[in-house]
């Protein structure tokens, strides 16, 4: 998949707003793309706005949302879209993704819940998905989540991400980590689950640590270093799809920025080997 066309290149990370004073130590040229929660930015001013602002006129940004709720009960907040619309455009963001899940009943739940794996929950979120990028004009990538329970299943977590992308004809945002947490939780290969993963729908990769709550129970939060299991499945990733855009997600016990260019830097390495590999194949 190397002719392949990314929004970004190369390796980020998640831009948080602890980071707002502390990103200018970063050598600019190991930065080669950013993403934020844009719930977290639309509207903000003072500050953390100017700061914003001129990091966006500086970085590559990508959105990841946090409260769409493609697969909620609820109306899709089109008003919410509409604000999104203007703030991609405001910030030349290069592209959106939200999450395979729900977090809306008349309220937010403030979590991300799983939508049961059924054919009529396929065409449900897939319409959903296709509203929303008629709305923003352009396409949209949808993540495969972590989730604990599989009510009402009727076909694998594989089958009903792979029917709502084909369902809804939308990118994919593949989480390397969450393929590997839900592998255990719930007794499956990743290799094999990322081996049918579709390549021509890839915008880019998710990779982050997770918490271990027991030897057959991973917890996904964001809180920790990558481990070698999932860097060995990033690795794969890259054997497979070529060197894809990757970025690092740290949501919680965020180190110094220093230290979290360590891991930024592991991606980068992996991505350069397989491009040497490539090369070397080409060759």
């Amino acid at each position: 998949m190397s002719d392949k066309s990314y929004p970004v290149t190369g390796a980020g990370f998640g831009f948080r707003r602890c980071m707002v004073d502390t990103l200018p130590e970063v050598d600019p040229e190991k930065v080669d793309f950013l993403e934020v929660a844009p719930e977290n930015w639309m509207g903000l001013g003072g500050r953390f706005g100017r700061k914003f602002r001129e990091y966006t006129e500086k970085y590559p940004f990508m959105a990841h949302g946090l409260s769409l709720s493609l697969g909620g009960p609820s109306a899709l907040d089109t008003e919410f879209l509409q604000r999104l619309k203007g703030f991609i455009k405001e910030h030349n963001i290069r592209g959106y993704s939200e999450h395979l899940s729900y977090c809306t009943d008349d309220g937010h739940l403030y979590d991300l819940m799983p939508i049961p794996f059924t054919e009529e929950a396929v065409k449900y979120v897939a319409a959903r998905i296709r509203q929303t990028q008629e709305i923003l004009e352009q396409r949209i990538a949808i993540e495969n989540v972590s989730f604990y329970a599989a009510p009402s299943a009727e076909m694998t977590e594989l089958q009903f991400v792979k029917a709502v992308l084909e369902e809804a004809d939308c990118d994919l945002l593949l989480d390397v980590n969450n393929i590997y947490v839900n592998s255990i939780n719930h007794n499956y290969d990743p290799y094999e689950f990322m081996a049918q993963m579709p390549a021509e729908r890839l915008m880019y990769l998710h990779v982050a640590g997770h918490y271990d709550e027991a030897e057959d129970l991973k917890v996904d939060t964001h809180g920790a270093d990558v481990i070698d299991p999932v860097w060995n499945l990033l690795q794969q990733a890259y054997k497979q799809f070529g060197p894809v855009p990757t970025l690092l997600e740290r949501d919680f016990n965020i180190p110094p920025l220093a230290e979290l260019m360590r891991e930024v830097d592991q991606i980068r390495f992996y991505q350069s080997e397989r491009r040497m590999a490539d090369a070397r194949t080409v060759a």
